[in-house]
Order: structure tokens, then C-alpha cells, then sequence
């Protein structure tokens, strides 16, 4: 990681910004429920000079400087954390038992933080920026709340970035990936009725546990025998719950599933195969099923120009060395999506380093790596820079 990838006026602020990310991890506040962390990014936003509108979306916040007519450019960061009990031991943990923020949204936001202060002290550029920093990206869909607020209408964006840290990808690279790059999200809950009874008497049961079980392996077809090789796709059975006892044979078993696809259409295969699988296999051992199909995210999908856009500053700026080489898609979800639905724009990687000390998301142990804060910075200011020329 070098130095020479940051700024001198983000190096006058690096430390405070620092201190600010470390802050907002001792505080953490899961999704719409960000009441401290949002009045403390207004605070310091309208301390800059920008107009800030708070309560977009539930806690969001959308910060804007206009200089003239111009591109409308917007920056997106995520302020929520998870319901995880940290397990770092450093001096700035959590203070909220069974709250931390193991997926960096206090880094993210920190980041942008520190680029908006000095965007507003700078002179080079023309037209609008809006800042918006989401609440509740992790599984709640702030970002559709948002939008369902009227976002791109009371803010209107001809195009709009957001940046994500990356465990294990060399520290302050950044990614960059056009089209389909982060997978939808879907969660299935399969409910199995059978007939009940002792286990020393199986003859005059139909055990849902045996149905469970069929379906569990019955579902390891769809991806291998169903989806095209050259495709992505991920169902993954999380749970089966059922029965209390080792001589009781229960009435009811209940599996959990994640379903994830890189394209609507293997996206609406994958549903319909899991409803035939299902449904063929319980109707084989005579049991009934309920499946409950709850559609998440959609696939994040990367707009080319826009990408190309943002690999170029950072191609110009730091060179080869720069960017992270290779960057595929990940099954993880983003609801950034839903904003790239509405709106052109881009979703960019940046890496938090490997080792122990960045493991990684969602992790008691995670922790956002404060090197990279003043790259991720400095890149915001440089794409902001070129865009609102």
C-alpha cells in the first residue's frame, strides 16, 4: 500500500477521521435506528457548508453543494451495523452488546466523510454533489427506502458511486467490475407436514425428517444439473429444524434456504426448480409442504460507462498498481442495486488487506483497516474532481 495514493488535504484530516471511524464503531445502531450516527454526519456535514436534509428514508441523510449548472453527481456510503457481539478486544469495540459494525459501514462512512470536507474546501469543480449516506443496507433495504422517499426525485443524480472494503484483497487497491457483480439475495423457508409417531413403530409415520433430508440433497441438483456452467448461482440449505427427541418421529420439519443468482433469468430458474423439487419430493413420501419464496436484493448490475469512468481515474491517478487485477463477481448482496436500477452509476471495491486482523465480513473479529480510510478518501475526491469538472 502506498502513500503516494493520498492527498495532502486528506492527510491534514487523516487522523480526525481516524478518530471519527473509531467512534462511530464504539456506537454502532442497526438498520433504521441510526438516530446518533446520522445527527453526528448532519452536524459535521453542515459544519462544511453543504444542505443537508435529514430523515430520507427513515434515518438517512443527503448532503448537497450546487455550484452552478452542471453534472449531478452522487456518492453513496452505508452507516448501520449488525446484530453481532464483537469479539476484537480493541480499545474502541462496542459499547452496545450484541451490536458492531462488522462490515466496515463505519469505515464507508468515515470515508466520505472525510472526501466531503475536502470537496467543500475545494475550488475545482462545478455542478451539484449529493452525499447520501443509507441507513439500513444490511438485509432491511434502506437504499429502496430511500428511493421510495423520492431520492432521485428531491435529488436528482446523473450518476451515483458507492465503495465497499474487501477483506483478503491487497489493502487500498481498488476494484472494478462492469455489468452483473453481486448476486440477488432470496430467502425460502420450506415447511414440512407429515405424520408423527413413535420411532419403534416407523411403518405408520411418513417422517418429516426423511422428507427433509430428501429435499436437502434432491436441491444440490438444481445448480449442477440445471444452471448453465458458464453461470453463477448458490442454493444453500441453512437450517433443518425438527423434532425434540431421539424416540419421537415429529409431525413437523422446517428448512431455511438461501438462493443467490448473477441474472434475473437464472434468478426466476432457480425459483422454479426449488418449487418442483420440492414439491415432487414430499408428494413421494406423502407428506404435504408449504413454501414460503421471499425475494431479497436484486442483482447488482454495474453500468459500463460509469465503471469505465471510475477505473480510468483510478488508472490515471495511481496506475496499474492501483487497482485490484481480476475483480469477479461475488454472490454476496448489495441493496446499492437498487439505486443502480434507477440511476447510472457504479459499485467499487476497496481492499481492507489480508491477515488475521482483517478477517472477514460479518465476523466478530472484522475490524475496518484505518490505512486504507485516506485512499478510499483521496479516490473520492479524484473521481469527484473529474467528473464535476
Amino acid at each position: 500500500m502506498s502513500r503516494q495514493w493520498v492527498l495532502p488535504e486528506v492527510a491534514a484530516i487523516e487522523a480526525d477521521m481516524i478518530a471519527l471511524r473509531r467512534q462511530l464503531h464504539a456506537q454502532p445502531e442497526l438498520g433504521f435506528e441510526e438516530h446518533a450516527t446520522s445527527a453526528l454526519v448532519a452536524e459535521r456535514l453542515a459544519a462544511w457548508g453543504y444542505r443537508v436534509t435529514r430523515g430520507v428514508g427513515g434515518t438517512g441523510v443527503v448532503a448537497t453543494m450546487a455550484r452552478g449548472e452542471g453534472f449531478r453527481l452522487g456518492l453513496r456510503a452505508d452507516m448501520d451495523a449488525l446484530p453481532i457481539r464483537e469479539a476484537t478486544g480493541l480499545p474502541y469495540a462496542s459499547r452496545t452488546d450484541g451490536v458492531m459494525h462488522a462490515c466496515g459501514h463505519d469505515g464507508h462512512t468515515a470515508m466520505l466523510l472525510a472526501a466531503a470536507s475536502c470537496l467543500a474546501r475545494s475550488t475545482g469543480w462545478r455542478g451539484t454533489l449529493h452525499l447520501i449516506f443509507q441507513p439500513a443496507e444490511e438485509g432491511l433495504g434502506g437504499a429502496r427506502k430511500m428511493i421510495e422517499d423520492g431520492l432521485f426525485e428531491r435529488f436528482p443524480c446523473d450518476a451515483v458511486f458507492a465503495m465497499h472494503n474487501v477483506p483478503g484483497s491487497p489493502a487500498g487497491q481498488i476494484g472494478f467490475h462492469s455489468g452483473a457483480f453481486m448476486a440477488s439475495a432470496d430467502e425460502v423457508t420450506i415447511r414440512v407436514t407429515g405424520r408423527g409417531g413413535h420411532a419403534a413403530a416407523p411403518q405408520h409415520t411418513i417422517d418429516p425428517v426423511v422428507v427433509g433430508a430428501s429435499i436437502v440433497m434432491a436441491l444440490q441438483t438444481v445448480v449442477a444439473r440445471n444452471v448453465a456452467p458458464h453461470d453463477q448461482a448458490v442454493v444453500s440449505v441453512g437450517a433443518l429444524h425438527a423434532g425434540t427427541a431421539s424416540n419421537v418421529i415429529a409431525r413437523h420439519a422446517e428448512l431455511h434456504l438461501s438462493v443467490r443468482a448473477l441474472s434475473a433469468p437464472v434468478r426466476k430458474l432457480l425459483e422454479a426448480r426449488i418449487r418442483e423439487l420440492v414439491q415432487g419430493q414430499a408428494a413421494s413420501y406423502g407428506a404435504h409442504v408449504e413454501i414460503d419464496y421471499r425475494p431479497g436484493y436484486p442483482v447488482l448490475v454495474n453500468h459500463g460507462d460509469e465503471t469505465e469512468v471510475a477505473r480510468r481515474v483510478a488508472l490515471d491517478w495511481g496506475g496499474d498498481a492501483l487497482l485490484i487485477q481480476g475483480m469477479r463477481p461475488l454472490m454476496a448482496s448489495e441493496d446499492f442495486a437498487y439505486m443502480l436500477e434507477h440511476c447510472p452509476g457504479s459499485y467499487l471495491s476497496i481492499g481492507n488487506g489480508d491477515g488475521a486482523q482483517h478477517c472477514s465480513l460479518h465476523n466478530p473479529g472484522y475490524d475496518f483497516n484505518d490505512a486504507i480510510l485516506a485512499i478510499g478518501a483521496s479516490y473520492w475526491v479524484k473521481l469527484a474532481g473529474h467528473i464535476l469538472q
